[in-house]
């Protein structure tokens, strides 16, 4: 579990990829690294991911080809920077929003408006993500807690502060780059349990008494 505030944006030191996964290094720095025994939890763009090995300050993680498939890791190269979390500890304050690490797809940087103070960024993305997004609500972009501003059905926006964009690769990412989108999992919980996670129909409105 983690809140989505990004503690370090670190360089990617090592990859290799095989025929349906790939390891990935990086260096989170010490403080950070300190934490990190084989086995420990670690939030690469939002991508809850277990170290496998360690040397200094270096720590290397194994994404299979699902994790590959569903998140922008794929495309990363030596020299890449990526953002950042170590797991929650009990008692930490929850400063951001539950995160879970689980990306539920990846949307595209469609727009950067640039005004004093903040940065308004536009994502599209799909339908299927977007009916768990409300304005005001959460998001986690590339490990990033968000606040949703305006939504629609295949896009939404969010403002980032200029500390957002200094401590996150926010900071430097181009229109069209792909970025991670998890969802508030308390948001797909309530749908659920509603069944609104199964889409609206013409039956479904008319079981509700709508038609």
């Amino acid at each position: 579990m983690f809140t989505g505030l990004v503690e370090a944006c670190v360089p990617v030191v090592h990859l290799l990829r095989q025929s349906a996964s790939m390891d990935l290094t990086v260096d989170p720095g010490e403080d950070i690294a300190q934490d990190l025994v084989p086995g420990a939890s670690l939030a690469l763009n939002g991508v809850c991911l277990t170290v496998t090995a360690g040397k200094g300050n270096l720590r290397t993680f194994h994404a299979i080809q699902e994790t590959l498939v569903r998140t922008n890791l794929g495309d990363l190269k030596v020299g890449d920077r990526v953002n950042v979390e170590r797991s929650l500890r009990v008692g930490d304050r929850l400063g951001g929003h539950w995160v879970q690490g689980h990306v539920d797809g990846v949307g595209i940087l469609a727009s950067r408006n640039e005004s004093p103070g903040q940065t308004l960024i536009k994502i599209s993305t799909t339908r299927d993500l977007t009916r768990f997004m409300v304005p005001k609500g959460s998001i986690c972009i590339d490990g990033i807690s968000l606040t949703l501003v305006d939504v629609w059905d295949t896009a939404f926006t969010c403002a980032l502060i200029p500390e957002t964009l200094k401590r996150t690769r926010m900071g430097f990412l181009k229109v069209g780059a792909r970025v991670n989108l998890e969802t508030d999992i308390l948001a797909r919980h309530v749908a659920r349990i509603l069944g609104l996670d199964r889409g609206v129909d013409r039956d479904r409105l008319r079981d509700a008494g709508y038609l």
